[in-house]
């Protein structure tokens, strides 16, 4: 736990450095001076380079709206209510960064980092699903998932340029993808029960197999 407390520091203390230096080994080792750490540190705390500094923030910004979720008002309100709220809280503690997420995006895309951002992609739409108090187990565990990632990912997008007042815009498209999202979901349950009450053509195969060899023994 403190090494992961170490790690929040220096990219806490980083942020400020990355619009002008990028996601950099230079950045990240003054973030670290700011936190009265040796250069060393930084080598220490992401082996793997700001590559792997960009996925901690990820999982950092991830736990933090987790935290905001649970000293959220939710009462009353609908899992769907609930994954729009914990989406907007992941944004919104973040609105004076959005040069660094713009910039550790772009470094997630590169062809050598797509496993990792494969991976932090699902934690951030299962930690959102998590805090909006999703249970489910069955196999609507990851087409949930699935679908949210798309969803949070074109909300992103439109919030990295959205200069509107408390990012109307923003809310405003995210109810809109929220909303096709739930029709889609009730046209499939329909087809679905519709699809369920149709006769089993294997049931009525065994039906007459069955009438067949009654015929024959008489």
């Amino acid at each position: 736990m403190e090494y992961r407390d170490l790690k929040d520091r220096i990219v806490l203390s980083t942020l400020p450095n990355i619009p002008f230096d990028g996601w950099s080994k230079k950045a990240l080792r003054q973030g670290a001076a700011a936190e009265g750490l040796d250069r060393d540190a930084v080598e220490r705390a992401f082996p793997g380079g700001p590559v792997e500094a960009v996925a901690h923030f990820a999982d950092m910004a991830n736990r933090l709206m987790e935290a905001d979720m649970d000293d959220a008002e939710t009462e009353g309100l609908r899992l769907h209510e609930r994954v729009r709220l914990a989406l907007l809280c992941r944004l919104e503690r973040w609105s004076h960064e959005r040069e660094a997420i713009r910039r550790g995006m772009a470094l997630l895309s590169l062809p050598g980092n797509l496993g990792l951002s494969l991976k932090a992609s699902y934690a951030t739409v299962d930690s959102i699903w998590r805090a909006a108090g999703d249970t489910s187990v069955d196999f609507s565990f990851y087409t949930k998932r699935v679908e949210l990632a798309g969803i949070y990912a074109a909300t992103l997008l439109v919030w990295l340029d959205d200069t509107s007042d408390d990012i109307e815009i923003t809310r405003a498209f995210l109810d809109r993808r929220l909303e096709g999202a739930m029709r889609l979901r009730k046209a499939r349950a329909k087809v679905e029960e519709k699809i369920a009450a149709l006769p089993n053509p294997l049931n009525l195969f065994s039906k007459r197999l069955d009438m067949a060899k009654s015929f024959r023994m008489r």
